[in-house]
């Protein structure tokens, strides 16, 4: 495994760790403008046969092709910095609300011990198979707790970790 694939794991790690320790204040990230969002990576017809992530976790095997429904969520920064990469959680598992005492109900942190097995990393690769260096807020006008489907090639790390180097995603509306 090369050493950024490396560094990348341990830092999406490091997110999933920090969990419900975020800040009391939901923070609200810039809104994607349509000149923003890249249709490079999204499709506007959403692929079937989409696995939720918990039962990909303990089927899919690494390099497998894929496509994955999940949540973007799994703790209080499921975004990472400098990359079009995120952390989605199993539809399955319900968020905690506001009124739960959850100020970032995407971190899940009433449900936390359901989110271990029903979280995976998605990182947006380009046709070379490199990691996109934009905020794939931006680049995909998501943001948490977004639904999206994500087409790709499965990468399982020593631990089982599962992540998606995804070349299409789809953006489900919000209800």
């Amino acid at each position: 495994m090369r050493m950024i694939e490396k560094s990348f794991l341990v830092v999406v790690g490091l997110i999933a760790i920090v969990g419900c320790h975020g800040s009391d204040v939901a923070r609200e990230a810039e809104p994607a403008t349509e000149s923003d969002v890249s249709l490079d990576y999204l499709t506007m017809t959403e692929p079937g046969g989409a696995m939720p992530v918990g039962e990909a976790r303990n089927s899919v095997q690494d390099e497998q092709t894929i496509t994955l429904v999940g949540t973007i969520g799994g703790s209080s920064e499921p975004f990472v910095d400098g990359m079009a990469a995120f952390t989605i959680v199993d539809p399955k598992v319900p968020f905690c609300a506001p009124e739960e005492g959850c100020p970032t109900p995407w971190d899940y942190c009433c449900k936390q011990d359901q989110v271990k097995d029903n979280i995976a990393t998605v990182k947006i690769v380009d046709q070379s198979g490199s990691a996109v260096s934009s905020d794939a807020r931006k680049l995909l006008g998501v943001k948490e707790l977004s639904t999206v489907v994500v087409e790709g090639q499965a990468q399982r790390d020593e631990s089982g970790n599962l992540t998606i180097a995804a070349t299409r995603v789809f953006v489900r509306p919000s209800e």
